[in-house]
């Protein structure tokens, strides 16, 4: 492997890029819904049954992922597996109608997209040590960035040229990238795990890694309450502000993502910056932030729900995004703490799928409270029922700093 001057920021970049259009490609769906609806003549539970098969084939690719990514080469599973999905995303924009519509954006675009994460976060792992969590939270941010900035751009082209356009221009905008991460990515270095350990492991046994952790269980409690609140967030807090303050459905969706992800976005930096200057010496401090920003959010998003006034609840959102920032500036970095590097992306995978497969259920909850109060009051009443969720991953992050921590620590040579 030839040595390039920091390459390990180069590499972030990269991935960062990459990332964007992960999310990107996901954010234009939604905003171009409306049009998809009507040019393909579809109904609202068949558009449902797109998303939802996306989701399912999410969680399930995820382990056969993670496995790969620890036997195969991570660089040409990120440039194969963004090729993969850009290509779906552009044959989406050919879809007539619903088969095609789950086949190119559902099987095929999830499909790629799974193999994406469990490579590229012990990609970055690998090649930053005293930065992890920092370099993480930066890719992270490219989440939230592509969440704004993608809806934007989506809606933009797909009121000038239509609905198809966009995803032209995503799909192609990705193998463009594609071509650029196969000359300039490298491999992770030579793992430095146990001596004498065997090149590969049973299937069954690398994807149980996981399981034979008590804090990556719990770390795995901690990161399905984020995804089930945050799958319901993305879903119902537009009409929520829509339907709480009559507001355009325009502004809502501008005031929902904007204020939450911006708030996320300055949380995630800062968190994993001071994470990685205090975890030098006192790693257990990661998982004390997560579980310290679940806690603070609980009571946020309790208010986020009952708040009656717009300005009471967008500073809700944006109380909910700081802490949620919080968290996922520590999500990959405090489970790395307890799991080996020859079994990262296996853990990342399998952490995953059961997060994705309990948090897919959010969004259909959180209609069930719409249809069952009264008008106007189920997604109060539901978004301040999610704090439940957030009470749970917080107390279960805290029991594996109390108990399970320093017993499941994996102490990484340093260099």
């Amino acid at each position: 492997m030839v040595a390039r001057p920091n390459y390990k920021w180069e590499l972030l970049a990269l991935l960062c890029c990459a990332f964007f259009f992960h999310q990107g490609d996901r954010a234009i769906f939604g905003v171009v819904l409306g049009a998809i609806k009507t040019d393909l003549h579809l109904t609202d539970s068949e558009l449902g049954l797109a998303g939802s098969v996306l989701f399912f084939m999410l969680a399930v690719m995820n382990p056969v992922a993670g496995y790969l990514g620890d036997i195969w080469n991570r660089k040409k599973i990120i440039v194969c597996s963004l090729l993969f999905w850009s290509a779906a995303t552009m044959c989406t924009g050919l879809a007539g109608g619903l088969a095609a519509l789950i086949a190119f954006r559902s099987v095929a675009t999830a499909g790629g997209e799974a193999f994406y994460a469990p490579a590229a976060y012990p990609l970055l792992a690998a090649h930053h040590k005293r930065t992890r969590a920092l370099a993480l939270s930066i890719h992270q941010a490219a989440l939230y960035i592509g969440v704004m900035v993608s809806g934007f751009i989506g809606g933009f082209i797909a009121e000038k040229w239509g609905w198809r356009s966009a995803f032209f221009v995503f799909g192609g905008g990705g193998i463009l990238l594609g071509f650029v991460l196969m000359r300039r990515l490298m491999d992770a270095p030579p793992m430095a795990d146990a001596p004498g350990a065997p090149a590969r492991e049973p299937v069954l046994r690398a994807l149980g890694v996981l399981f034979r952790s008590p804090t990556a269980l719990l770390l795995t409690a901690g990161f399905t309450a984020i995804v089930f609140v945050n799958n319901a967030y993305v879903v119902w807090a537009p009409i929520f502000l829509q339907e709480k303050f009559q507001l355009s459905l325009t502004k809502a969706g501008g005031y929902a993502m904007l204020f939450h992800h911006l708030a996320a976005l300055g949380g995630i930096v800062f968190g994993g910056w001071l994470s990685d200057r205090i975890a030098v010496t006192r790693p257990v401090f990661r998982l004390r932030m997560m579980s310290s920003a679940m806690l603070l959010g609980v009571p946020v998003i309790f208010l986020m729900g009952r708040a009656g006034a717009l300005v009471g609840a967008c500073a809700a959102m944006a109380g909910f995004g700081l802490f949620r920032g919080f968290y996922e500036a520590n999500t990959h970095a405090a489970l790395f703490e307890v799991i080996a590097p020859r079994h990262r992306a296996s853990a990342v995978g399998v952490m995953t799928m059961l997060a994705f497969l309990v948090g897919s259920l959010s969004p259909w909850l959180m209609g069930r409270f719409r249809e069952m109060a009264a008008a106007g009051q189920g997604l109060s009443l539901g978004f301040s029922a999610l704090s439940g969720a957030y009470l749970i991953g917080g107390i279960a992050v805290l029991a594996a700093v109390i108990f399970t921590f320093e017993r499941d620590r994996y102490r990484e040579p340093a260099g």
